[in-house]
């Protein structure tokens, strides 16, 4: 699904997002686990019937993951990294496509950046009608 996010819609379902995030986060863990199991069993020179149910193991985890990636992404999120604990949410800034930008931690969504820059050219959304007269980063669109 592609939805265009304000920031109010972003912050409505940023519970929902923070919980499907922190459950990906584990299922990438429980991937990184098995895989580095199945290595000692492949170093260990274990029989074949014990690699072939680890192996299954991580299948089944690293499909579950991937479903939980899809499922989350269906809400028109967008995830730029599991590491670091980065979504992204498209919106709109006058005409221009931007990025609504979330960490895990934040407690609300309070960054945007453009397509290009990235988590590093991330600024602070302006709450309507707090401009001063210095500040020309109008951010009318992104009510």
């Amino acid at each position: 699904m592609f939805k265009v996010y304000t920031p109010q819609d972003a912050n409505r379902i940023l519970p929902e997002l923070n919980s499907r995030f922190n459950e990906i986060v584990l299922q990438k863990n429980q991937v990184v686990s098995l895989q580095e199991e199945l290595q000692k069993i492949i170093d260990a020179g274990s029989p074949f019937k014990e690699f072939f149910k680890k192996k299954q193991d991580l299948n089944r985890a690293v499909s579950s993951l991937y479903k939980s990636i899809e499922q989350l992404e269906d809400l028109g999120v967008m995830i730029k990294s599991v590491d670091e604990g980065l979504l992204d949410l498209p919106s709109r800034r006058f005409n221009e496509e931007v990025w609504l930008c979330w960490k895990i931690g934040e407690r609300e969504i309070r960054f945007w950046h453009t397509k290009e820059e990235g988590f590093m050219g991330r600024k602070p959304l302006i709450p309507k009608g707090s401009l001063t007269v210095e500040q020309t980063d109008d951010l009318s669109d992104l009510r």
